[in-house]
């Protein structure tokens, strides 16, 4: 006895929810990352910050260091920080967005799945 196939708008359905839970990992991926970015920007502010005005800093550039001023450094800093914020702030509420999706449409599929009683 062979199973009958799955209707096209369940293949469909199954197909999306694939596609929904590859972004969720996507999303989840790249806010770890912003997180941890965040952390490493706020640790260096911290050492910025214990440091005196005249204090010697340099500046990573790709594979090179460049000599920079303490006070720009943390602007800069700063500037980064606000923007991994936002940035997070952003990327949470899509991944909020998305877990709701993927939520709504595996009730949806598993619904479509359980036999008739």
């Amino acid at each position: 006895m062979s199973e009958a196939p799955l209707p096209p708008q369940l293949q469909e359905q199954l197909v999306r929810l694939q596609q929904l839970q590859q972004t969720y990992q996507v999303v989840m991926s790249q806010r770890q990352q912003l997180e941890h970015e965040q952390i490493e920007v706020d640790k260096a502010l911290g050492e910025l910050e214990k440091m005196s005005d005249e204090a010697t800093v340099y500046k990573s550039l790709g594979a090179i260091l460049a000599k920079s001023s303490r006070k720009k450094l943390i602007e800069e800093l700063t500037e980064r920080k606000e923007l991994l914020d936002m940035r997070i702030k952003v990327i949470t509420r899509q991944q909020g967005r998305t877990e709701e999706q993927l939520k709504d449409l595996q009730q949806r599929v598993q619904q479509r799945l359980q036999p008739p009683s």
